[in-house]
């Protein structure tokens, strides 16, 4: 890109003053590929040099300011000619003039809010950038949290009346993205033939406002529970690592644009290859520096009763499903 002749006369350069000793994360880009970026956190502040060089020290080049701009924005996919900016710095560094020699200007911003952290999706991307029309350098932001003193247990009973009855039950309901989630299920009544079970995490990714609403299910992980048939009154106890997948924290509305929200799906399988699911959300958050001393967990206990389904929670017809298919 040429910016009042720039372009093929000078090399522009963004240099951070910390680059040596601040943090790297790996991001992944539009193209599905992982590189690593800066890592800055809400409230840091952000400082370096602008060089130019110019290629040919014999030339002076009449520019008309130069300026350096922060800039926090979310691109939705299907509407890319429109950039919603939530963050706009500037700092002018020089004024209209002459260039007669390689240079250098220190730029600051201070204390910057960074109020959303960092994310690429399906059908949308958060970024921030340090820009100078000529030059940008993207930068990722992390947002910490230190969550909450209460956090309650899911505990649920779910079933298909007369065939099937199982209590699932996990220890908390907001685990941090290194969290391992501790639960157990039991078995009350069996009298479907099940073959298999699974717990699923999945990912789902809401664009867009009124009729414009984009809905992407992403499954991130299938952490499989049981293999081969349960009896009444068994317990399988579940203990899934969050530490080796792709996760983000969930976010609610961001800047009113999109949400990415997480489910446990517990899903099983007969003989005959039917699927019978029940999903629950859960919280994600980013770990942060400081522990809280937490309080004890609160059960929170929902107990729901299903007439059959594939789903465990839409109901099904007696024609649609009969005894015969709870029969051992």
């Amino acid at each position: 890109m040429s910016f009042f002749g720039f372009g093929q006369s000078v090399e522009v350069e963004i240099l951070l003053n910390d680059a040596e000793s601040r943090k790297r994360a790996e991001h992944k880009t539009e193209d599905g590929k992982k590189e690593k970026y800066f890592l800055f956190y809400d409230g840091e502040t952000v400082s370096g040099k602008v060089s130019l060089a110019l290629k040919n020290p014999n030339k002076r080049l009449e520019h008309q300011g130069i300026k350096i701009e922060f800039i926090g924005q979310i691109e939705l996919y299907y509407d890319r000619g429109n950039h919603h900016e939530f963050v706009s710095l500037v700092k002018d560094l020089a004024r209209p003039g002459e260039i007669t020699q390689s240079q250098a200007f220190d730029f600051e911003f201070t204390h910057v809010e960074k109020p959303y952290e960092s994310y690429t999706g399906q059908n949308v991307k958060l970024r921030r950038r340090l820009n100078d029309v000529v030059k940008e350098m993207d930068i990722v932001v992390h947002t910490l949290s230190t969550y909450p003193e209460l956090n309650s247990s899911i505990k649920m009973e779910v079933g298909i009346e007369d065939c099937l009855h199982i209590e699932f039950e996990y220890n908390k309901s907001k685990y941090h993205l290194k969290d391992v989630i501790v639960g157990k299920i039991y078995f009350l009544l069996v009298r479907i033939k099940i073959k298999h079970m699974e717990i699923d995490i999945i990912k789902r990714e809401t664009t867009g406002t009124g009729p414009n609403v984009y809905h992407e299910n992403d499954t991130i992980a299938k952490y499989e529970i049981m293999d081969g048939a349960p009896v009444r009154g068994e317990s399988i106890p579940i203990r899934l690592f969050l530490a080796g997948y792709e996760l983000t924290p969930t976010m609610r509305d961001i800047n009113k644009k999109f949400s990415v929200r997480y489910y446990l799906n517990l899903v099983l399988i007969d003989e005959e290859e039917r699927r019978y699911f029940k999903q629950q959300e859960v919280v994600l958050w980013r770990k942060g520096d400081i522990v809280r001393k937490s309080m004890s967990h609160q059960a929170a206990i929902a107990s729901q009763r299903f007439e059959g389904t594939t789903s465990l929670g839409e109901v099904r017809t007696p024609s649609q499903l009969s005894d015969n298919n709870c029969r051992q």
